[in-house]
């Protein structure tokens, strides 16, 4: 066989090892170390094997993933999300589905912090979901705003999918958080925006709030302080030059923990937890970079990354029908990878066919970074559906799903303005820059 029909076949044999529910890391370092194996010889893969992930593990600049991943376990064990979201209450919560709008609010600001989808969805979910009962809002209008609200995280810095997929492609992890910054802020808009359409619309689904006084409002903000405080110092350190990205995320986890100690929120149990939730989430990534990485090296062995760009501009469609379709392959493979997956996956395949079609590679991380968000939420399997369903049982997954449909239709125009204003990602990071 052709080096091609190799690593054809060990693409066909990667998705049945997925299938049967083997570890994404593993299924890719398997594959990959059989097909050297194949390709080359037996030593030459445990070579390739070993030389990856004694580069992985000892690398510096792999360091930055623990310590924002600590930081993010720190606010989180610290009630961060609790205040986020009473702040946004405050503000919003008196309009017709204000308290929705405002649990879109929290998300984006514990997106902040948290670095995390996954811990968004679950902590305003737990904060957000029974307040908006008791103003008896549409089960729909409730989960779906929980559910569509967390997926902000993928690109509110410090995102912790920009870290890892600044770590596969090379590209700068402080241009890639300013890139995702204004599509971010954008996104909760308009989340917003169209949570105030559906409550102008139907205002039964979303019931006002309690109205607070000014200074009410204004005497709230004193508990976000230390957030933004933070926030600004790792991100205006990171583009000032003042420290590099692995510094950042060290300044960012001291800054977390000493704000935690000071405000006396976090307990030795509490801080215990973060450090195993730390340690689990880091060996989890690692195992799936050194599965990456073996598998960009054999795909690449293969050639076929290159034989696909090199097809895909020989059939001189329009460069952005191109990334339509890189976009939609996303979402059906949301069916069953989750985004790390879906990353440690593709980018090796697409990256290179982006930057032969002549796409800037942060502009093409942010919408690659989009479609695998808004996988999380796309029928049938949307696996932030069923973080909120943990959260409310007693709520039918179609009715999550009901009440996503909205938010969907918001992602796609956003999705499509993005696609022809590129400006709107780059400007940042090529201004600052």
């Amino acid at each position: 066989m052709s080096p091609i029909e190799t690593g054809l076949i060990a693409f066909v044999v990667l998705f049945g090892l997925i299938l049967l529910r083997l570890p994404i890391a593993f299924s890719m370092g398997l594959v990959a170390f059989c097909g050297f194996a194949y390709l080359l010889s037996p030593e030459a893969a445990f070579a390739k094997l070993a030389n990856i992930a004694f580069d992985t593990i000892s690398s510096f600049t792999f360091g930055v993933l623990p310590l924002f991943i600590l930081m993010a376990h720190v606010m989180f064990q610290s009630g961060m999300g609790k205040d986020l979201y009473e702040v946004a209450a405050k503000w919003l919560g008196h309009q017709r589905g204000g308290l929705a709008m405002a649990t879109v609010g929290g998300c984006a600001g514990f997106a902040a912090v948290s670095a995390s989808s996954v811990a968004t969805v679950s902590t305003m979910g737990l904060v957000s979901l029974p307040e908006m009962r008791k103003y008896r809002y549409s089960p729909a209008l409730a989960t779906g705003s929980i559910a569509a609200g967390g997926t902000i995280g993928s690109l509110i810095p410090p995102s912790g999918m920009l870290i890892v997929l600044g770590l596969l492609t090379e590209l700068s992890i402080s241009k890639l958080f300013l890139a995702g910054l204004v599509p971010g802020i954008l996104e909760a808009i308009f989340y917003m925006a169209t949570i105030f359409l559906l409550c102008s619309w139907r205002p039964a689904l979303g019931p006002p709030g309690r109205r607070y006084s000014w200074a009410e409002r204004f005497s709230s903000l004193k508990v976000v302080g230390e957030v933004v405080l933070l926030m600004a110092l790792v991100l205006g350190g990171l583009v000032g030059g003042l420290f590099t990205p692995t510094e950042a995320g060290a300044v960012g986890a001291s800054g977390a923990l000493a704000f935690a100690l000071i405000r006396k929120r976090l307990t030795v149990a509490k801080f215990k937890a973060a450090i195993v939730a730390t340690l689990k989430t880091t060996g989890f990534l690692y195992a799936i970079f050194i599965g990456a990485f073996m598998m960009t090296s054999f795909m690449t062995a293969t050639g076929i990354p290159a034989a696909i760009s090199e097809s895909i501009v020989e059939l001189d469609v329009a460069p952005l029908l191109a990334i339509l379709a890189i976009f939609l392959i996303y979402l059906l493979l949301g069916a069953v990878l989750d985004t790390t997956g879906m990353m440690a996956l593709t980018v090796p395949v697409f990256f290179p066919v982006a930057q032969a079609l002549g796409f800037e590679g942060i502009w093409f991380a942010i919408i690659i970074i989009r479609a695998m968000e808004i996988a999380l939420i796309t029928p049938p399997i949307g696996m932030a559906v069923y973080l909120v369903k943990s959260v409310a049982p007693d709520v039918p997954v179609g009715t999550i799903f009901r009440g996503i449909a909205p938010f969907l239709a918001a992602d796609f125009l956003l999705v499509m303005l993005l696609l022809l204003v590129p400006g709107i990602i780059t400007f940042l990071p090529n201004w600052l820059s």
